[in-house]
């Protein structure tokens, strides 16, 4: 990614979304951002996004079938994923929430040691160390406190500078509300951390619309900690890609934090656990659907690319496989036992866990005795 202009000397930059790729397939030009990519580029991307969103449909179906107990979709939230995913370099971190499986896949993790968790076989079955992709948070917003952390931890151990790790904090827009982000931005400004916050601002959180939540768009709040916010369409992958290597990029080099806001979609449900027929507007539905993420890659390499053909045959064979692989793997797994929950809690031994532990092994040992 070229960093054309010194974008990030103004406190935020706007109020346009920055995009490269239009809803048509086509490409522009942006005064500050700039990607190079070739087709073979395009075609990565491509099928990174066509595997990430055919796992969340495995995933959700599996669940409506009760093989798990929950699944967060993430139909429509594609690009916003697989473009950030795709800036982060090997030395970098990611702090999750429990949305992004685009991201997971392109760090490198497994879709079973995704779906471990949400069938309650383990807390998060993936090496965070191996991966830079940390466990998934549940609690809103908490991750962005343990980023700003991690991201401190880089900065004291001198891995900031030429060659150094940077941290990306993902959230969403109903987050910004949670007084642990606003922690986060304060202490990360202050301490001038390497870390990006990445705001997937999908319009809901849950049935509140982001415009009950903020009365200025959520990109400019940086401003008010003393760090720049940027606005980039988050349903183009082109754009998120070059945006997120930036600001990554300055936060390796010392520049501190940013706030980047993806302007996206979730076209599914918050969860499996809700129905967003009760509150949202169909037409608002299709108006996103009319901005699919994939729909304008694809449309791109139909223009640039004359093996399209050969290459959507060829990832929608991969992502077939996927699926098979996810199905049957899920319902393979073995249910944990009733002890299992209390390894893993802590890296060391824990004295009030032993005893915990050693408490419950008795109460169900009791059980054998009475039969």
């Amino acid at each position: 990614m070229e960093q054309v202009a010194s974008v990030w000397d103004g406190a935020e930059v706007g109020p346009e979304a920055v995009q490269l790729l239009t809803p048509q397939g086509r490409r522009v030009e942006h005064p500050s951002f700039a990607v190079d990519v070739s087709v073979q580029d395009l075609r990565g991307l491509y099928r990174d996004l066509v595997l990430a969103r055919r796992l969340d449909t495995e995933a959700t179906a599996l669940q409506r079938q009760g093989e798990l107990g929950l699944w967060p979709p993430a139909l429509g939230q594609e690009a916003a994923q697989i473009g950030s995913g795709r800036a982060l370099t090997a030395a970098d971190h990611a702090f999750p929430t429990y949305r992004e499986h685009g991201v997971a896949l392109v760090r490198g993790v497994g879709p079973l040691e995704l779906l471990r968790m949400f069938r309650g076989v383990d807390h998060g079955g993936w090496d965070p160390v191996a991966t830079g992709f940390h466990l998934y948070t549940i609690v809103i917003g908490a991750q962005t406190l343990h980023a700003t952390g991690y991201a401190m931890g880089l900065q004291r151990d001198g891995r900031v500078g030429d060659d150094g790790s940077a941290v990306l904090a993902y959230l969403g827009d109903g987050a910004t509300s949670e007084g642990a982000v606003s922690e986060a931005f304060v202490w990360a400004a202050a301490m001038n951390a390497p870390v990006v916050f990445f705001c997937q601002n999908n319009g809901w959180a849950i049935s509140e619309p982001t415009a009950k939540q903020t009365r200025i768009p959520l990109y400019q709040r940086a401003r008010g900690f003393g760090f720049p916010g940027i606005r980039v369409d988050g349903n183009d992958v082109l754009a998120v890609l070059a945006v997120t290597r930036a600001a990554l990029a300055r936060a390796r080099e010392g520049g501190g934090p940013v706030l980047v806001e993806a302007v996206t979609y979730r076209m599914g449900a918050h969860t499996t656990s809700d129905d967003p027929t009760r509150y949202r507007d169909p037409d608002e539905v299709a108006a996103w659907k009319a901005r699919d993420p994939i729909a304008r890659v694809a449309a791109l390499l139909g223009r640039e690319d004359p093996g399209l053909a050969e290459v959507v045959a060829e990832v929608e064979r991969e992502a077939g496989e996927l699926a098979e692989r996810v199905r049957h793997g899920v319902r393979a797994m073995p249910d944990p036992g009733p002890l299992d929950m209390y390894d893993s809690v802590y890296a060391e031994p824990n004295v009030a866990l032993a005893r915990e532990r050693d408490e419950h092994a008795a109460y169900l040992a009791s059980f054998e005795e009475v039969s």
